[in-house]
């Protein structure tokens, strides 16, 4: 039913997606790697019992997750997330490229949780309570997460956010 053969299947066809989530909550190439590869080697010896229940990506998924932002799973706890130089101040015409570095310095300046928020609802495209399920934690706290993140988005990188949705003015 589900063995190495089906593992490493699985693997090869959505490890990328599993990078990319946890690049955008880490920051990191290198730790996003190295969460992606904890989870899945922690995942292994349960793949048949996965399988057997059904689709095993939301279990992998909330391994990843807890891999990324748990603080008390995490080795490197002392080292900070994304190392990002400070952005020269976007012109008022910044094109997409300058908004994408400007909203990349204001999104390492956000908690691991406001990231892990974001990345859940808008790159994901998870409901609050699915969101709050992977998370654990209650609705009430990603909506709250989502609001605070998205506002110091706002102020952090206002003609970044522009950029994204020119049809909403920036006020300066």
């Amino acid at each position: 039913m589900g063995g190495p053969a089906t593992f490493d299947a699985w693997v090869a066809e959505r490890g990328a997606a599993l990078l990319r989530t946890a690049y955008l909550l880490t920051g990191d190439v290198g730790r996003a790697e190295d969460a992606v590869q904890e989870s899945l080697v922690r995942v292994y010896g349960r793949w048949e019992r996965l399988v057997a229940k059904g689709n095993p990506e939301p279990y992998v998924r909330r391994t990843l997750y807890s891999a990324c932002i748990d603080p008390h799973r995490r080795r490197d706890r002392g080292r900070s997330t994304w190392d990002v130089p400070e952005p020269a101040p976007a012109a008022d015409h910044a094109t997409p490229a300058d908004a994408r570095v400007v909203l990349r310095a204001a999104l390492a300046q956000l908690t691991e949780r406001q990231r892990a928020v974001l990345v859940l609802r808008f790159y994901e495209d998870l409901t609050e309570a699915q969101a709050a399920e992977l998370l654990g934690c209650s609705v009430s706290t990603v909506k709250s997460q989502t609001r605070h993140a998205l506002q110091r988005l706002r102020a952090l990188a206002p003609q970044a956010l522009a950029a994204f949705r020119p049809e909403q003015e920036v006020s300066p």
